[in-house]
């Protein structure tokens, strides 16, 4: 129950399992006990949800409390480096310089439980919990403020069938499942049964059900999802690495080196980490598993030529692969035929690669093959759209595509979209994800030059009025008895969730990346926790923010603590032994609106070497009440303030992660995810991150693809849940029916 619980939980909801909800009894005392408690923490309750606590039995109730306190880190250490650290404690250079001669001729001052001398007249010791020279916290603090959050997150209920439906959702996803997402399918795969008759979504699912089939001894089971060698690739591969998309080994050899270059070239440790990169990536499979493969690979039904043109683009991977499985040998086997065949094919490369034909007819500008040849794969034209546009001329190719659209999956017709106003201006750079997991900024196609405005603004109109046609059709085609439609004005401001990876976790209710939380008060709260479990060591996590103004910018971070309109709580570079630590930054609105800020940008760094520490905690919080700061310990954690927090997955490569971008005039912070590497906050491109917000405000959002629905489908559109005549509307939708994304990709009509 506590994994299903949650699970629950990062969908606003709590699970309880065979309760009655019509039952009304008086209030128990330990259920409003309960409910008190949850409100410290931030959340409410529904009347369904709070009927179904009351009838719990205290033992059951304490297990809910303990599971909402341990994802809200109640537990956790929130004690920073300094007390009442909103007020600077005034350390300069100068303190350094002479602590550092007092340790080198051993004078006479405080030796703190680190070993280090702090001379007289230098750091003020009463206003720190650890020693302010080496940044080691020795001292714990608790929690002392609960319940200053001005707004409650309301809990439902969830049931066996919200369970059902919601495991069914995940599993049939039409866009690829972010961190959040895939931890909760694997969480619901290891408790439930597969559903029967689910058809899987996404390529990435796939495998993960595949995984816990071999897990469970099933790989029998697990043979019938694969139906191409690809699929095969992608398992072996996620299985030795944690990846669920296929990266380069080179990439992520590249990638841990980089991340372990030190700015101090003594601590720098990128060639052990190379070398030791490459050992991990070493291949090494026992018999049972080399035979599971070769019946896989044998049995996928696939013309040996077409199999192999599959194989092609990681041909460098495939021929590793083959090596280390052993597949040679197994091909030799009887009943094995259809492997050696493949085996025979791929050595001596007798089949044809499409791709290869397709560059050829367009490098000699061949129109008509090209566009032949694009038609007999409509996801691949789909994704080359925009580009052969500006190589043939847009006519020839948009009616080209037309002819195939219908058969593009409706997230990539949604994708063009909302991307082609971006791609076709020539002064906007765009934001892209590499398979490495960084987010690069690249400039805007060359080939615009050849054309005028007006023709950028014919092929935007071209590819909208296309494929605002295909959607419409597809909604038309979708039979619906309802007649009234009621869509949330919140959802306007929900993008949809195409194409948006998320490596990180929410284990509070999740937010769909680009959604934008309003800021009630003067004041936003960033923080970060880290090290919780881990011996006491060197592990130097750096929270810090960028201030954009229109022509100049300024850094908050452990080399700036005190900035105008934002106060860091003082940088931590030890961290103590299992209990982790925590730093802060608040940033003040009405000081950074006066000076004319435009943004700030929330980031963490991994300043040791390799990438950012795993379950490393961050986020921020706000409310309309003023949130204090223990002038004891200075902790200045609330949960019920919290807006938004996520976790550091384990398999990760990120060495900066921008985690939030404060519009100062609009009062609003936008939620994002943006990997960039950078062993400090300096290492960030602001340009890369307006690029970013760009893509953001370029999606279709929520609340507009609903209206596209009721257009085609001719709903009424109501201003309320219910009409005039207090009718309620046919389709109700609002918030928290977007805190499953899995479900709204339903409204992808393929």
């Amino acid at each position: 129950m506590k994994n299903l619980l949650n699970v629950s939980l990062r969908q606003q909801a709590v699970f309880l399992p065979n309760v009655e909800t019509d039952k009304q009894e008086e209030l128990r005392g330990t259920t409003a006990t309960l409910v008190a408690n949850l409100a410290k923490l931030g959340y409410g309750v529904s009347e369904n949800l709070l009927n179904a606590l009351n009838t719990l039995n205290p033992k059951q109730q304490l297990v809910i409390l303990e599971q909402f306190r341990e994802v809200m880190g109640v537990n956790k250490n929130w004690t920073p480096l300094v007390k009442g650290w909103d007020v600077p404690t005034g350390e300069n250079i100068t303190d350094y310089i002479m602590t550092f001669f007092a340790n080198v001729f051993q004078v006479k001052g405080t030796r703190l439980p680190c070993g280090h001398i702090i001379p007289p007249g230098t750091f003020p010791l009463e206003r720190y919990n650890g020693c302010p020279y080496c940044k080691t916290p020795f001292e714990k603090g608790e929690i002392e403020v609960m319940g200053q959050g001005s707004k409650l997150k309301v809990l439902d209920l969830w049931t066996e069938k919200s369970v059902e439906n919601f495991y069914r959702d995940l599993l049939e996803s039409k866009t690829a499942l972010d961190a959040t997402q895939m931890d909760s399918l694997k969480i619901l795969m290891t408790t439930l049964a597969l559903p029967e008759g689910v058809n899987i979504g996404i390529k990435e699912t796939l495998i993960a059900v595949v995984d816990i089939l071999i897990e469970q001894k099933q790989a029998e089971k697990a043979s019938v999802f694969f139906s191409t060698p690809t699929d095969i690739l992608r398992y072996l591969w996620y299985k030795h690495t944690g990846f669920l998309q296929i990266i380069e080994p080179k990439t992520i050899i590249q990638k841990k080196s980089q991340n372990s270059r030190h700015l101090a070239f003594w601590r720098d440790n990128s060639v052990k980490a190379k070398k030791d990169a490459k050992e991990e990536l070493k291949l090494k499979y026992t018999r049972e598993q080399c035979k599971m493969v070769a019946f896989w690979l044998n049995d996928l039904g696939l013309d040996a030529a077409k199999a192999c043109e599959v194989m092609h683009p990681k041909r460098q991977m495939w021929v590793r692969f083959i090596r280390a499985l052993r597949l040679a040998e197994y091909s030799k086997k009887k009943g094995f035929e259809n492997l050696a065949q493949l085996l025979d094919v791929f050595y001596n490369q007798k089949y044809t690669v499409w791709q290869g034909l397709v560059d050829k007819a367009r490098i000699k500008t061949q129109m008509e093959k090209t566009m032949q040849l694009l038609k007999q794969r409509p996801g691949v034209f789909a994704r080359s759209l925009f580009a052969n546009m500006l190589w043939f001329g847009p006519e020839g190719v948009l009616q080209a595509f037309g002819e195939v659209i219908d058969k593009v999956p409706a997230r990539l017709v949604f994708t063009l979209n909302m991307y082609a106003d971006n791609y076709f201006n020539r002064n906007i750079q765009r934001n892209i994800k590499t398979l490495g997991g960084t987010n690069k900024r690249i400039p805007a196609n060359h080939l615009l030059e050849l054309y005028s405005d007006e023709d950028l603004a014919r092929m935007k109109e071209g590819i909208e009025d296309l494929c605002i046609l295909a959607m419409k059709k597809r909604f038309m085609n979708v039979k619906t008895k309802s007649k009234s439609i009621f869509i949330d004005p919140q959802l306007y401001k929900m993008p949809v969730s195409i194409g948006d990876r998320s490596d990180t976790i929410q284990d509070m209710p999740s937010a769909l990346m680009g959604m934008r939380f309003p800021v009630e008060g003067d004041k936003v709260r960033l923080f970060m926790q880290w090290g919780e479990g881990l011996p006491a060591q060197h592990l130097d996590m750096d929270l810090s923010c960028y201030v954009a103004y229109e022509n100049k910018s300024d850094i908050c971070s452990y080399s700036r603590l005190t900035i105008k309109g934002c106060q860091h709580s003082g940088d931590i570079i030890n961290i103590p032994n299992k209990v982790g630590t925590a730093e802060y930054i608040e940033v003040d609105l009405p000081t950074l609106a006066k000076e004319g800020a435009k943004y700030v940008t929330f980031t963490c760094n991994a300043y040791s070497n390799g990438a950012i520490s795993p379950n490393l905690l961050v986020g921020w919080m706000g409310s309309e009440h003023k949130m204090k700061i223990s002038k004891k310990s200075g902790v200045a954690y609330d949960p019920s303030c919290v807006q938004n927090q996520v976790r550091i997955s384990k398999t990760n490569l990120t060495k900066g992660l921008v985690f939030g971008v404060l519009d100062v005039q609009a009062r609003e912070v936008v939620w994002l995810e943006m990997s960039f590497h950078g062993q400090v906050v300096q290492g960030l491109d602001q340009k890369g991150v307006e690029a970013l917000l760009n893509k953001l405000d370029a999606k279709l959002s929520v609340g507009r693809l609903l209206e596209v629905k009721a257009e085609a489908q001719n709903l009424t559109l109501l201003e309320a849940q219910a009409d005039k005549k207090g009718y309620p509307a046919d389709e109700v939708y609002d918030v928290m029916w977007t805190m499953n994304s899995a479900a709204v990709t339903k409204l992808l009509v393929d």
